[in-house]
C-alpha cells in the first residue's frame, strides 16, 4: 500500500486508488453493489477506504444519475404518538429498501413553498405527506415536476397522486356501534375546530350511524384542535353543558386523553360508571392502565406500506394507475366502555 499524504481534505476516490494501487475503476466497482471486482482488489480498496476516512457520496453519484433515492417526508404535529409511529415507520421502510428520507416539517398555515423547493431542488424521487398541511400546493408542484407523491390520511386532489388512507367511515360506524352495543342511548362527541379530513369523515360516519341506531347526540364539544389540550377544551364546554348522556365519542385517541382526565380529575366522574368513552386511533397511551380506553385501531404499519409500495410503484412505472387505498380498521374494547360491576 502506498505511502499515506494528509492533505487536510475530504479524501476521494483518486486517493483510495493511489493508495490501494489500483484504478478508479476499481473503486469504483467495489462500491457499486452488482459489480464485478475480485476479492482481492475489494480487500485493497476497502482496507485504503478506511484508513483515508473515504466514503461514497451517494447524492452526487445519484444526481449525476438523474435519481437521487431521496424521498421527502412532510410532517406535523410529531408530539402526536401515532404521527410519530407512522413517521418512523415510513423512514425505517424506505431505509430498509435503500432508499434516503428526509424530514421536511411544516405546520397548519405555515407556507410550503420553502419546502417545495427544497425537494425539488434536491431533485427527490418522491414525496410522502402526512401532515394536516393542505396538500394542493403541494401536489401541484409535484405533478408538475413529475416528482411522484404519496398522500397519507388526506383528501384527493386528482392527478397522479396517490391516496392511502384508514377506512374513517367504517371507524365511524364502529364508534357508534360499540356504545349502542354498550347500552348507550345518548352521547356527546369531543372534537376539534380545526378542520381534519379524516376526522370530519368519522364523525359524519359517526353522526349517520348514530341516527340509524337511534342514539341521540346532545352536543358536539370542542377543542381548539384534536390533541390533549384540545380534549380539556371539549371536556370543559361538557361539563359546563350541564348535560348527562350515556356516553362521550372523542374523535380521537389523543384528545381522549385529555377529555378523560379532566372529567375525572375535575368533575370526579366515573369512567365507564358515570360514563362510557370510545375514541378512534388506538395509540400507545389508549392501552395504558389510567387510560384503558375503547378505540378503533388504525394501523401505522399497514398505511406506511401501503405508502411505500405505492411510491415506488409510481416511481418505477411513472404511468402506473393507482386508485385510491383503503386500509382496515378494527375495534379495541376496553375498560371505558364496559359495564360497571355489579354492587350485589
Amino acid at each position: 500500500m502506498s505511502k499515506i499524504v494528509k492533505t487536510g481534505r475530504t479524501p476521494t476516490s483518486e486517493d483510495v486508488a493511489r493508495l490501494a494501487g489500483v484504478s478508479r475503476s476499481a473503486v469504483s466497482r467495489t462500491f457499486t453493489d452488482g459489480a464485478s471486482v475480485s476479492p482481492k482488489t475489494r480487500e485493497k480498496v476497502m482496507r485504503a477506504a478506511d484508513v483515508l476516512g473515504y466514503r461514497v457520496n451517494f447524492l452526487a453519484r445519484s444526481l449525476s444519475q438523474q435519481r437521487t433515492r431521496l424521498i421527502g417526508l412532510v410532517v406535523s404535529d410529531m408530539d402526536h404518538s401515532l404521527r410519530g409511529s407512522l413517521v418512523d415507520r415510513l423512514a425505517r421502510g424506505l431505509v430498509a429498501l435503500d432508499y434516503r428520507p428526509f424530514l421536511l416539517p411544516t405546520n397548519p398555515g405555515d407556507d410550503v413553498g420553502h419546502l417545495i423547493d427544497m425537494m425539488l431542488h434536491y431533485n427527490v424521487s418522491g414525496a410522502i405527506v402526512t401532515s394536516d398541511t393542505p396538500p394542493s400546493q403541494i401536489a401541484d408542484a409535484c405533478v408538475a415536476h413529475d416528482v411522484p407523491l404519496v398522500l397519507v390520511n388526506k383528501a384527493e386532489v386528482g392527478g397522479k397522486v396517490i391516496n392511502v388512507s384508514m377506512d374513517s367511515r367504517k371507524a365511524g360506524r364502529m364508534g357508534a356501534e360499540v356504545l349502542y352495543d354498550a347500552g348507550c342511548r345518548s352521547v356527546a362527541i369531543a372534537s376539534q375546530r380545526r378542520a381534519s379530513h379524516t376526522i370530519g369523515l368519522r364523525k359524519k360516519a359517526f353522526t349517520a350511524a348514530c341516527a340509524d341506531l337511534g342514539i341521540e347526540i346532545v352536543g358536539d364539544f370542542q377543542g381548539a384542535i384534536q390533541d390533549y389540550a384540545g380534549g380539556v377544551e371539549a371536556a370543559e364546554a361538557f361539563l359546563a353543558s350541564g348535560l348527562a348522556p350515556d356516553a362521550a365519542y372523542c374523535v380521537n385517541d389523543y384528545l381522549a386523553l385529555g377529555f378523560l382526565d379532566h372529567i375525572r380529575y375535575t368533575a370526579h366522574m366515573d369512567v365507564p360508571g358515570d360514563l362510557k368513552v370510545a375514541a378512534c386511533d388506538d395509540i400507545a397511551e389508549a392501552g395504558w392502565q389510567s387510560y384503558d380506553l375503547t378505540t378503533v385501531r388504525q394501523d401505522p404499519s399497514a398505511i406506511a406500506g401501503a405508502a411505500i409500495t405505492a411510491l415506488i410503484n409510481r416511481i418505477d412505472d411513472p404511468d402506473l394507475p393507482v386508485p385510491p387505498i383503503f386500509i382496515d380498521v378494527a375495534l379495541v374494547e376496553r375498560n371505558s366502555t364496559r359495564a360497571a360491576p355489579s354492587s350485589l
